[in-house]
């Protein structure tokens, strides 16, 4: 049998969270770990020998709040991956649990089907954005460049793709970021292409401005 993939649910609202505990419940394929009340309850609770495969983190609570308690997550337990509640869907709300390390955001008022495919999107593609946040988060991102804020944040991009992007911003050649990555020349290629369609740009040129104009790289700590 497949291992049921582990949740841990953390809601300062009793009967919502009850009634979402049971929600999960009633899925195949996901069991619930345990519950918490707030950040500083579900920090408490965690331990490198249960930790679940997502937690489901409210956003507003007393003692510790999601976005504080994302950022220990973030620090402590990297693996694991944050779904956001909110009531909220402002893009205030969206950007900075984003930047504090969630890897989706799902509104409270949300249908069933769309937190299973939640939780399905964070397991097998580790992350999950809906249009609303979609929409919401290239509106930060436009309105950043517009204004020329210095609020830093990169789309979608994998770890090796962020590292590739860094070594762009080099004077390495392509065939020496392939070996230093350890990649095949066709690979890096491939992370190449795909950046270009992803970014939306089409010289390395195009990629170091986008680097630097996120904060991927610095100027003055360039790799």
């Amino acid at each position: 049998m497949n291992k049921k993939i582990s949740i841990v649910l953390v809601d300062d609202h009793v009967l919502f969270r009850k009634g979402l505990g049971t929600l999960i419940a009633s899925f195949d394929d996901y069991h619930l770990l345990f519950e918490a009340n707030n950040g500083k309850e579900l920090i408490n609770a965690l331990s490198p020998e249960n930790l679940p495969d997502i937690i489901l983190l409210d956003i507003n609570m007393p003692e510790m709040d999601g976005y504080e308690t994302c950022l220990w997550l973030k620090k402590n337990y990297p693996g694991v991956k944050v779904l956001a509640l909110s009531m909220y869907d402002n893009e205030q709300s969206i950007v900075r649990m984003f930047k504090a390390g969630a890897k989706g955001y799902i509104l409270k008022d949300s249908e069933p089907s769309e937190l299973r495919e939640a939780m399905s999107s964070l397991i097998h593609k580790g992350f999950y954005y809906s249009e609303m946040v979609t929409g919401k988060l290239i509106h930060s991102i436009n309105e950043a460049e517009e204004e020329g804020n210095t609020t830093r944040f990169a789309t979608n991009l994998t770890e090796k793709e962020i590292t590739f992007l860094k070594l762009v911003c080099t004077e390495l050649t392509y065939k020496e970021i392939a070996d230093q990555m350890c990649l095949s020349a066709r690979t890096i290629d491939g992370y190449r292409d795909n950046l270009f369609a992803k970014l939306q740009v089409k010289t390395r040129v195009g990629l170091v401005t986008y680097a630097l104009k996120h904060g991927i790289v610095l100027l003055d700590k360039l790799p």
